[in-house]
């Protein structure tokens, strides 16, 4: 049984090192396939041992690239992992997919989307860019995903190897608005799509068209995932809100909040949102109800603030002005067991003992 690792790239050599010592020891194959490198990212990966291939996708997409990434892995491979130059596997990740490869087309494994400021993982879910050589194709522009089309496809999963992305802030995503919105055309009706193409209006500070976007999916008859139409919902409130509308942000949020009640991000949002109202009683209740949750989902849609400091902090805060500062107290010293060093949270605390004298 052999393993290869496939992918696409360009101008990576910051990352051709750690990429490569996390797998070349491992891996039965390494093929790359750069789209223009000018950094000597090629140069870099052969030297280290990697099959590298130079093509040019004009106009860009990722899901053409990936396919063509995908065809330069020899016939006489079995199972194929695609990462990014910018992730990394943990040891003993070769040796796992193998054992765990047992009448199955495509094998699951946890992925570290971001991470802590301590390092540990941020936003976590099941991966699934590991399958069989045959009977695969990526499909869409961006936010490109593996298609089966070779019958009823059988699945596994692996929790005995993590695969960690380290994303370079300094690359840019501008390419994704227009590719979302040819990905959108061409499936209008696709929901996940949808709801990319609003979130990405919102990051772009395009707010009306996130809000009509994010609004069409809420509309689509198959976007009926909880989560994701809370996560609708809450961008919509955030725009809103960006726009001044704060009675309609609110509506929004607490829709979100109605909608998936068991996610914290739907509470953290509302009790940002109400902070930033200064009304204290809604944040405390909010980031409370978020506190008081505490099974993290393994989903894209989690977010890593909603799981660190700072629903202790706000409600700390909170807490303060509302008078209860033993109570703001203890939440502001949860809130440092999480920022050790914020010399913020720090003066926050003494404030709360200072009324406690």
């Amino acid at each position: 049984m052999k393993v290869a690792i496939y992918t696409i790239c360009k101008n990576e050599a910051k990352h051709v090192k750690q990429f490569m010592d996390c797998i070349k020891n491992e891996a039965d194959g390494i093929f790359v396939t750069d789209t223009g490198s000018t950094d000597g990212t090629v140069e870099l990966l052969r030297a280290e041992g990697a099959v590298v291939n130079v093509i040019n996708v004009n106009p860009w997409r990722f899901d053409i690239a990936r396919n063509a990434s995908l065809d330069f892995v020899p016939g006489d491979f079995d199972i194929c992992l695609s990462i990014d130059l910018d992730e990394v596997l943990t040891p003993g990740w070769c040796q796992a997919i193998k054992n765990s490869w047992k009448d199955i087309d495509r094998l699951r494994y946890m992925y570290a989307w971001s991470h802590m400021a301590d390092g540990s993982p941020g936003t976590s879910f099941w991966y699934d860019k590991c399958h069989s050589r045959r009977g695969f194709r990526w499909v869409k522009p961006v936010h490109e995903v593996l298609q089966f089309y070779n019958g009823t496809e059988r699945q596994g999963y692996c929790n005995d190897f993590m695969l960690h992305h380290y994303p370079d802030p300094s690359k840019s995503r501008s390419s994704y608005l227009g590719l979302l919105e040819l990905g959108t055309r061409e499936e209008p009706n696709d929901d996940r799509n949808c709801h990319y193409l609003g979130r990405e209006y919102m990051y772009w500070g395009k707010y009306e068209q996130a809000i009509n976007e994010l609004k069409r999916h809420l509309s689509l008859p198959t976007a009926v995932w909880e989560a994701e139409k809370a996560a609708s919902m809450r961008y919509i409130g955030r725009c809103y809100s960006a726009l001044g509308n704060k009675n309609e942000a609110i509506r929004w949020h607490l829709r979100s909040a109605a909608e998936a009640p068991g996610e914290r991000e739907p509470w953290v949002d509302l009790g940002k949102l109400y902070y930033s109202m200064n009304n204290f009683a809604g944040c405390y209740y909010a980031m409370k109800t978020a506190l008081s949750i505490i099974e993290r989902p393994l989903s894209y849609i989690c977010e890593p603030e909603s799981w660190g400091f700072v629903p202790y902090d706000l409600a700390g805060v909170s807490a303060y002005y509302l008078g209860m500062y033993e109570e703001s107290k203890a939440l502001t010293l949860k809130a440092l067991e999480i920022a050790p060093t914020d010399n913020r949270l720090k003066q926050n605390l003494q404030f709360a003992l200072d009324k406690l004298r």
